[in-house]
């Protein structure tokens, strides 16, 4: 039974990204020092958890390192036992999707696990994948038991030409998982987020999260959002359940982690709720018209197809039973998130 010291470092690739920086943030707060990854040491958009550092008296030290780039991980693995894996690129709009997003990921946790393979202090890892490792389009859920997946279910649908993020993810998990059952030195946690929202330790930057939620509310989808069914679980939430995979003796395989399913029509009702005043949208536009309007909008018509009008489910009982995990309040999660938003200027004060 693996056990991890909390005041040996962890190594956390990725630091400046959303869900890395609410794990740096969560750690430094309990007093586990951390090494953080970042592509470059000039990075400023880290300051936020070095001021944490600070005012925890936590130690939080940088390491530039880069997802395309072997041997770079080495120096921030050094001496830990635990290493969380988060650095992935999450682009939804790509050109080249095999060099923006699949080759970084399967390629970058290669080397985060070469980096581990060298270094004899280490005993698990735990790695961010997703829900889309478990299943590429809404459509799949229509061959199982209750539309609902758990982690038994692996995404064989997508493709570098279809939901090339999707088959990023579960190209990179199982690149990971390979070569975790090929040695016995140390042990292989997933954490399979479904939607993140909630608000970040850094408002200001960009990540694809922010800008659907800053869409739902700014007027974008007035006319009628999408009628597509989610899983959606809180920032926090995910966070924490690295934390627990990572220090629970017990844990172990791979974590659905999605607080509720959900539709996107159900999120905007929820914000109307407080905010009326708000272009948000007050019901679904017709799935024909945006299967017309895909191209011009950002999306491929056969996600529409694939999608939209289809119910999915995720089952997190896994996560609660063996992680212990209670999920944040979806009302919650969202009314944070919309008040970081509108501070930020994300969501601009609705004309009079």
């Amino acid at each position: 039974m693996i056990t991890i010291n909390p005041k040996i470092p962890v190594c956390v690739t990725g630091v400046s990204g959303y869900i890395a920086g609410e794990i740096t943030k969560q750690l430094l707060e309990q007093g586990t020092p951390v090494n953080g990854t970042v592509r470059s040491l000039s990075n400023s958009s880290v300051q936020h958890l070095q001021k944490i550092s600070e005012e925890t008296g936590t130690a939080f030290t940088l390491f530039e390192a880069n997802l395309d780039q072997a041997g770079s991980f080495d120096e921030a693995v050094k001496g830990c036992e635990l290493v969380i894996h988060v650095a992935s690129p999450f682009k939804m709009a790509v050109k080249d999707p095999v060099k923006e997003l699949i080759n970084p990921a399967v390629h970058g946790v290669q080397y985060v696990l070469d980096a581990v393979e060298k270094t004899p202090t280490v005993k698990r890892v735990v790695q961010t994948s997703s829900c889309y490792a478990i299943y590429g389009d809404n459509v799949d859920a229509l061959d199982i038991p209750n539309h609902t997946f758990d982690e038994t279910y692996w995404n064989e649908t997508s493709s570098e030409h279809h939901q090339p993020y999707a088959f990023s993810k579960v190209s990179a998990e199982k690149q990971a998982w390979e070569t975790a059952n090929h040695q016995d030195r140390w042990d292989l946690v997933t954490i399979n987020p479904s939607f993140v929202l909630g608000p970040a330790t850094n408002p200001l930057a960009n990540f694809e999260s922010k800008f659907f939620f800053c869409q739902l509310c700014d007027g974008t989808y007035k006319s009628g959002v999408p009628d597509i069914s989610v899983g959606v679980v809180d920032v926090r939430n995910v966070a924490q359940a690295h934390i627990k995979a990572g220090f629970s003796p017990k844990a172990s395989g791979r974590y659905i982690c999605s607080g509720y399913n959900t539709t996107f029509l159900e999120l905007a009702q929820r914000l109307r709720k407080n905010h009326d005043h708000y272009p948000i949208p007050k019901s679904v536009a017709p799935k024909w018209l945006i299967w017309i309007l895909a191209p011009f909008i950002g999306l491929k018509r056969s996600f529409v197809s694939k999608n939209i009008g289809i119910p999915c489910r995720v089952n997190n009982a896994k996560s609660i039973k063996e992680l212990n995990m209670d999920y944040i309040p979806l009302d919650d999660t969202l009314e944070q998130f919309f008040a970081q938003m509108v501070e930020s200027g994300c969501i601009p004060q609705p004309k009079k």
